[in-house]
């Protein structure tokens, strides 16, 4: 689910940046550093804007300007039961690796209907139930979040396509 939270987060800029626009510096160091990038439990998607960004301190021993900036971000932060679109980027015979944006899903084949079944002499692997599901690489899948695991700047889920409306997406 999409938030629009009020962050916080200290900058440093080299001397050498020093003039009429640092401030401006400022705020595009910070939208390089943060835009893209998994804070623990959210996604920073965008950056909307600044609105207060300190007077500089100079750290001693290097000679750097440390500034404090508040600014408004898109999150995204998923959760347990919500459901998200992916794509599948990796098929094997225990389940499929697939992508939903910053978010990478594994399905197990545990948590998949019973009709589907992995096929390896397919080319590519696959999971099909012969008919008119075929999970391979590239394949857009509709999956339920069922766990999630957080580290440092990595966040990853345990999904389910066992569910009405879940699974392979026809274009």
């Amino acid at each position: 689910m999409f938030f629009l939270h009020n962050l916080e987060r200290r900058v440093t800029l080299h001397p050498s940046y020093f003039g009429r626009n640092m401030h401006d510096l400022v705020t595009t160091k910070l939208l390089k550093d943060v835009e893209g990038t998994c804070a623990g439990d959210y996604f920073i998607i965008a950056i909307m804007d600044t609105f207060d960004v300190s007077e500089g301190r100079i750290l001693p021993g290097s000679g750097l300007a440390e500034f404090t900036v508040g600014y408004r971000a898109v999150v995204w932060r998923p959760f347990k039961g919500e459901v998200v679109d992916a794509i599948a980027f990796s098929v094997n015979p225990h389940g499929f690796f697939a992508q939903a944006g910053p978010l990478r899903l594994f399905v197990s084949s545990h948590l998949m209907p019973d009709e589907i079944q992995y096929d390896a002499n397919a080319t590519p692997p696959q999971f099909t139930n012969n008919a008119d599901m075929v999970i391979e690489p590239g394949t857009h899948v509709r999956v339920k979040i069922i766990g999630l695991r957080t580290e440092v700047g990595e966040m990853w889920a345990i999904g389910s396509i066992n569910g009405d409306f879940l699974g392979c997406l026809q274009a």
